[in-house]
């Protein structure tokens, strides 16, 4: 998911402050966040994704929402958007964008040990996302007017409240946990806020997905990745009854996500990676790419960093920018996957950990093969 920021007035830079511890299934979802009320930040967005090889893919299939749940046309809409009835899924992940006095997107990467057991992977995440999209959107309440270059805190009390990544994380989850077509599953998260008025992005990451910040062309930021064991990521769990008297049943909450908050700034040329994937003047560039570790798994940061820069120095429109980023990432992701002369992120990260029998359950999972993933 890639956003390209444009500052429409100069804003104050602040320290980023941690708080804690292609041709084939490609889409493109572009927006330019836009209100009445003048803002100093503005958003292009773009999303891609590629399916998983099918024979890679899960091995049976649930029933999936219907085309007429609030989940389903929900879904249905966010596949087919801006070009009905040539859609196709993202396999077992989903992602949401939300305009509110800025953007507010996510990726949820479905846990694929749960299709060994006939549990379709991609319902929790649709769920997740469906329903943190939905408390995004009410998140946000009223139109700032107020001096956009105070403090944060400041300008809150003026403006509303925003509502954090981490607590919509844990709305969401508790509304997905109460979904009845769920029968069970599991999936990593990442949440971001990008705040028009302050210039201000937050995140909360559980999991291995993530998020990138690139500065003056090398990597500034990039989010931690969360895992019980190796393969095995931190992740948000619907657990039936009988599974969660066995041993090794893995369940994380939302309060366990690492947050992160920082202002951008003129210069950045920011990367937002979860497992998928602001308006620009000429001294500001923001380009944040979320993506699920479909990603990470098979491209290296200093790859990434060098498609973002070359394709900003390509002279086109900013709206141009986003979606030839988004493009030609997924693109070279995807003749990285099927290289097989080619070492990948994923294998080095097999060869320098220690590899054992784990007590947990390999419900939670990935499978030995997890650079064959989802994009």
């Amino acid at each position: 998911m890639l956003y390209q920021l444009q500052s429409t007035g100069r804003v104050p830079s602040l320290s980023p402050r941690p708080i804690s511890r292609a041709s084939s299934a490609l889409r493109t979802f572009r927006r330019t966040a836009s209100t009445s009320m003048p803002r100093p930040y503005r958003f292009h967005v773009c999303a891609n994704w590629l399916s998983a090889p099918p024979e890679h893919g899960m091995k049976k299939r649930g029933v999936p929402f219907p085309a007429d749940s609030p989940v389903g046309i929900w879904r249905d809409l966010s596949l087919t958007w801006p070009r009905p009835g040539n859609s196709k899924t993202p396999g077992e992940d989903f992602f949401y964008v939300q305009e509110v006095r800025g953007i507010s997107f996510g990726v949820a990467d479905g846990v694929g040990g749960w299709a060994s057991s006939g549990i379709d992977p991609s319902l929790f995440s649709q769920a997740l996302m469906y329903h943190s999209h939905r408390y995004a959107k009410v998140g946000w309440a009223g139109e700032p007017e107020v001096d956009t270059t105070q403090d944060y805190e400041d300008r809150e009390a003026v403006e509303g409240w925003e509502l954090h990544p981490r607590e919509c994380l844990k709305l969401a989850y508790q509304a997905t946990l109460r979904e009845r077509s769920v029968i069970a599953g599991s999936s990593t998260a990442c949440l971001i806020t990008l705040n028009a008025s302050s210039g201000l992005l937050r995140a909360a990451n559980l999991g291995d997905s993530g998020f990138m910040i690139i500065r003056c062309s090398s990597v500034f930021h990039r989010q931690r990745a969360q895992t019980h064991f190796f393969n095995c990521p931190k992740q948000l769990a619907k657990i039936p009854s009988v599974i969660r008297r066995s041993s090794g049943a893995v369940t994380d909450s939302p309060e366990d996500a690492d947050v992160y908050e920082t202002k951008l700034r003129d210069g950045d040329l920011g990367h937002c990676i979860c497992r998928y994937h602001c308006h620009i003047s000429a001294s500001t560039l923001l380009i944040s790419i979320c993506q699920t570790d479909g990603l990470s798994d098979n491209v290296f940061n200093h790859e990434i960093t060098s498609i973002c820069t070359l394709v900003s120095r390509s002279g086109v429109s900013e709206e141009a920018q986003v979606k030839l980023i988004s493009d030609r990432i997924v693109e070279y992701a995807r003749g990285c996957m099927f290289n097989e002369r080619r070492t990948s992120p994923f294998q080095s990260k097999i060869q320098i950990s220690q590899l054992h029998d784990s007590e947990f359950n390999p419900l939670f999972s990935r499978g030995s093969g997890h650079e064959w993933d989802s994009l």
